[in-house]
This record gives C-alpha cells, structure tokens and sequence, in this order.
C-alpha cells in the first residue's frame, strides 16, 4: 500500500508539474507557472526515489501503470472532460500491468 501511495504522490507531482509547462507554453499564462512546475517535478523525482524497490528500471515501469491512471484522474478532475470507456479499460489495463511488475514473484 505504502509503494500505491508514493506513487499516487509521484504522479499528481509530476502531472501538476507538466500541466504548469503545458499552461505556459500552450494556454498562454504567465511565466511564473514555471516555477511551481519545476519545484513540483523535483517533488515528484524526490518521491520516486523513496519507492521500494531493488532496480531503478523496474519502478520506472511499475511507476507508468500509476501515471496513466493519474493522467485519466486529472483529465476528468482538473480538466472536466469525462474519460470514456476507453480510457477507463486502458487505465485499468495499465494498473494491472503494474501490479505485475510490482509484485510478480521473483527468484
């Protein structure tokens, strides 16, 4: 559970962190959003890090599942455009590959 939590952190830091890029560059605010944007994608490289895991590769992977997932929660929660069905069977998809790599039993 805790490794779900940290990557559910990990995720809305980088995600907040890429939106204030995307808000600056493609929505036209000001230059300002930067600063927020990197202070949070250094916040999300911070959390990454604190994972469990023996291999740096395998939580990155794991790590993708969560972010697709969170990406779909922000779609639907910061931009109120409602996943459709595809969306909610590609997350879940993606969820489930993660979990595999997670905890799939190793030798």
């Amino acid at each position: 559970m805790k490794t779900y939590l940290l990557y559910s952190a990990a995720a809305l830091a980088e995600i907040a962190g890429c939106f204030a890029f995307w808000a600056w560059w493609r929505l036209d605010k000001a230059v300002w959003w930067l600063a927020p944007g990197i202070v949070s994608l250094a916040l999300f490289a911070g959390l990454l890090a604190l994972v469990p895991s023996d291999a740096a590769g395998r939580t990155y992977a794991a790590y993708g599942g969560i972010y697709i997932v969170a990406s779909i929660l922000w779609l639907w929660l910061a931009e109120g455009r409602l996943p459709d069905r595809w969306d909610l069977s590609g997350g879940l998809i993606c969820l489930a590959g993660a979990s595999v790599i997670l905890f799939g039993p190793r030798g």
